[in-house]
């Protein structure tokens, strides 16, 4: 399960703009592809340095670098220099524990935001921050580890078929965005399934095992209201902003990836409220089990009450007492327990307590 807050202890005391890595090595080596296009051509390939990724701007199309792996501050400071990016920017890319957020900084547009995806067993949610940064030509790319969701985007610019190639840098940005958004529906149908089979399975019979996983979907929740909610701030702040860097019918496109989060917050929040209803359920349906328990505990204990009594009366060992000659009244006190056992049963049938 994806930690909620990363340790940042290693960067007490520094300066500001220092990039320390915050957050899980997720791939050993750094991996770095270009991608250069336009409308004739594609170029591809991938880079051993940084300066060579900075020198191939021809002027002309867009250039598309996306480097895999943030923990090499070493290279992600060359690759700052070589595009002219803040330093405060190559520090919030190093640290992966960022709040979705966007930045003008004139010449170029910084993004962060968050991937999510399934983890190791298949029924958690593994994250990781994405950052993205565009200008005029060129768009850059940051993402913790592989495999990516970008590369259905990578496939259509190859392709030549969509109009990404005959677009700038903003729309290349705006469909990497689109493409972290459609990844979170997938991730929610996901989520959906599993708490329809966990209602039935509630519904069915209640388990206390039942309880983990109802605690690791609240947890989810949280974890997915966290990385979501603040996106639909940053589509509005570049919406509202309009940056000369973003093109007029690009915003378009902006205003529909606005639509499609504001959706999945509200399905987030739905999800929310059917966790907290789930958990009613479970809480009921024990209280329903404890209390069909007590009732037979105490109907059995109800009704030994008497059997007891008589017992102890004819357990008593004094010499001078009725019946104790009797030669039938070992059955005849059998038969009277018996009776009573029955009377007081035929007695709770009719006031339907059993």
């Amino acid at each position: 399960m994806a930690r909620l807050v990363q340790k940042r202890s290693r960067k007490t005391g520094l300066p500001p703009g220092t990039a320390v890595h915050i957050g899980e090595k997720k791939i050993e080596r750094t991996r770095i592809q270009l991608l250069h296009y336009d409308a004739a051509q594609v170029t591809e390939r991938e880079l051993e340095g940084v300066e060579e990724g900075a020198s191939l701007r021809p002027g002309t199309g867009v250039t598309w670098v996306h480097v895999t792996g943030v923990h090499d501050v070493a290279l992600l400071d060359r690759l700052g220099r070589g595009f002219g990016l803040h330093p405060l920017v190559l520090e919030d890319i190093s640290n992966t524990d960022q709040r979705p957020k966007f930045e003008d900084y004139g010449d170029y547009i910084y993004v962060v935001l968050k991937m999510l995806h399934n983890g190791p067993s298949g029924r958690d949610i593994a994250t990781e921050q994405v950052s993205v940064i565009f200008g005029r030509d060129f768009v850059l790319s940051f993402e913790e580890a592989e495999p990516t969701v970008f590369d259905p985007v990578r496939e259509r610019i190859r392709s030549g078929r969509a109009r990404a190639r005959e677009r700038g840098a903003d729309y290349l940005a705006y469909s990497l965005l689109d493409a972290v958004v459609d990844n979170y529906f997938s991730l929610l149908e996901q989520v959906g399934e599993r708490m329809e089979e966990l209602h039935g399975a509630l519904l069915a019979s209640p388990s206390p095992r039942m309880q983990q996983g109802l605690h690791q979907l609240r947890r989810e929740m949280v974890l997915l209201r966290k990385s979501v909610w603040p996106l639909r701030e940053v589509l509005s702040g570049l919406e509202r902003g309009r940056s000369g860097l973003i093109k007029e019918d690009t915003f378009v496109y902006l205003r529909d990836v606005y639509d499609h989060t504001v959706h999945v917050i509200d399905t987030i929040e739905t999800f929310r409220d059917m966790i907290g209803g789930l958990m009613d359920i479970y809480l009921m349906s024990l209280s329903n089990r404890m209390n069909e328990i007590m009732k037979v505990l105490t109907i059995i204990a109800t009704i030994f009450m008497p059997l007891t009594f008589i017992a102890g009366v004819y357990g008593m060992n004094f010499r001078y007492m009725p019946e104790l000659g009797w030669p039938w009244g070992y059955a005849l006190a059998l038969l009277l327990m018996a009776a009573v056992a029955g009377g007081m049963l035929l007695f709770f049938r009719r006031k339907m307590w059993i």
